[in-house]
């Protein structure tokens, strides 16, 4: 199964890498026709394009590795692999932009470095389907390998279910090995007990053991493996901590220890951690600048209707759970700390001043959290800072709140743009900041921006 398993993505890699060099070829091809069709003529010299061919094949070659284009493993989790193939072609035409920029090339036609870019998507996109079909295919064609499941309780039962189902690897259950102290669930194959594996030799018909046990009784996996190695059985254990844990390629070396990260997420990413960031404070510092003259006079009406200072600053819970100061213009009149912080903001409600509610419903109050943004507390984009009082209380009803916390917190969100803002579902809310959590990246937070500029900036929830 390993070794089907590696031969198929090092063709998946060799023929992603590969695929730049056909869409380059079928780019100049698709232009030269696109110029004929048009009436243009098509002078730009062969072997300019062969120097773009190079560049751009290892521009490729480096970003369909970054976006996880040549990852065999997402070919089945992906319907069509379009939003990888997407970014990195995305990412490459701009590299190839600067670089094109950089070296004076004025000659070198824009439509052909357009045409050889979508040819490269389509390409990509078309290839990975035809991986999916080919291996699929090749599953049913070759031998089946033999599995000795080392376990027969129900977890076993249903982790050999979802082995025989997976479509690229013809998979079949030979056995089940019933450990001391199991309840059997099993009844169409053959059991063995884990001691009475000891009289079988190496000739007993199974290729690999797959250990399906509870993480809770990993402790007898050293009790196991000595059994398997006289029957010369690679093993193999399957993971799976329950609902809400993912492990995804995170087993690392730490000095002379092994370490599984069970809590993914992409803040411990380079993209997240370098380029978000350097897109907040870029962002940040425009629009602090662009919006100086409104934040001033917005501080002058609230200062001039209402008595008590210009910004409200109150405690919310940010990255990891921690709090930190967050800034709005003051909406309401002047109250004790303990009520701002535990009531909500409701349509009717009196304490809002006549400047504070035009405020509160073109979201111009958050103008201030752009400050924020600049030290480094929030993002333009994540899940809605909260109090503390009501993330102790939502960690009591919402399964999984928590979760949210494992990004910057943001001025807009996934949820507040789909309606989910003020008094409205924090179930429906959580659910929206784990979908941002799980599919996270910067496209996404620049349709979110954009989404919020045209239609989350005025919402009838927002009170």
């Amino acid at each position: 199964m390993i070794l089907r398993l590696k031969l198929y993505r090092l063709i998946t890699k060799l023929g992603i890498y590969a695929v730049s060099i056909s869409s380059f070829y079928f780019g100049w091809w698709a232009w030269q026709i696109a110029c004929q069709r048009l009436g243009r003529p098509a002078e730009y010299q062969p072997f300019g394009h062969v120097g773009q061919m190079l560049l751009g094949t290892l521009t490729w070659v480096l970003l369909s590795e970054h976006y996880q284009v040549t990852n065999f493993d997402e070919l089945f989790r992906e319907r069509t692999g379009a939003r990888a193939a997407f970014s990195a072609c995305t990412t490459s035409t701009f590299v190839l932009l600067g670089l094109l920029y950089f070296s004076r090339n004025n000659a070198f036609p824009r439509g052909l470095l357009v045409s050889d870019v979508l040819t490269l998507l389509v390409s990509t996109i078309v290839l990975h389907a035809t991986f999916r079909i080919l291996f699929r295919s090749r599953a049913h064609l070759a031998n089946p390998t033999r599995l000795l499941v080392i376990g027969a309780d129900r977890f076993a039962r249903k982790a050999a279910t979802r082995l025989q189902r997976v479509s690229f690897a013809n998979c079949k259950v030979g056995g089940y090995v019933r450990l001391p102290g199991q309840d059997v669930q099993v009844r169409s194959e053959q059991i063995y007990d884990l001691d009475g594996l000891a009289s079988m030799n190496a000739a007993s018909g199974f290729d690999e053991a797959v250990i399906a046990i509870h993480p809770g009784d990993f402790v007898q996996i050293p009790r196991i493996i000595p059994v398997l190695n006289r029957l010369c059985l690679p093993a193999r254990a399957i993971v799976d901590f329950g609902e809400g844990i993912v492990v995804k390629e995170k087993l690392f070396q730490l000095g002379n220890m092994q370490m599984l990260d069970l809590t993914a997420t992409p803040a411990e990413s380079l993209d997240y951690a370098l380029l978000k960031r350097a897109f907040d404070m870029c962002f940040s510092s425009i629009v602090l600048m662009l919006a100086s003259p409104l934040l001033g006079l917005i501080a002058a009406l609230v200062k001039i209707t209402s008595r008590g200072p210009v910004l409200f600053v109150q405690e919310r819970v940010g990255l990891n759970g921690k709090p930190f100061k967050m800034y709005k213009f003051r909406t309401m009149r002047v109250a004790p700390v303990n009520e701002s912080d535990t009531l909500w903001t409701t349509a009717e409600d009196g304490r809002k001043t006549w400047i504070g509610s035009l405020l509160r419903k073109t979201s111009l109050d958050e103008l201030p959290q752009f400050f924020n943004v600049f030290k480094g507390d929030m993002s333009v984009v994540g899940p809605r800072p909260e109090r503390p009082h009501f993330v102790h209380k939502f960690l009591k009803e919402v399964t999984r709140y928590n979760s949210r916390h494992a990004l910057k917190v943001g001025i807009t969100g996934w949820a507040q743009v789909n309606g989910w803002r003020g008094d409205t579902s924090i179930e429906k809310r959580v659910e929206y900041d784990l979908y941002y959590l799980q599919n996270w990246s910067l496209a996404f937070d620049f349709r979110i921006i954009v989404m919020t500029v045209f239609a989350g900036l005025v919402n009838k929830n927002a009170y």
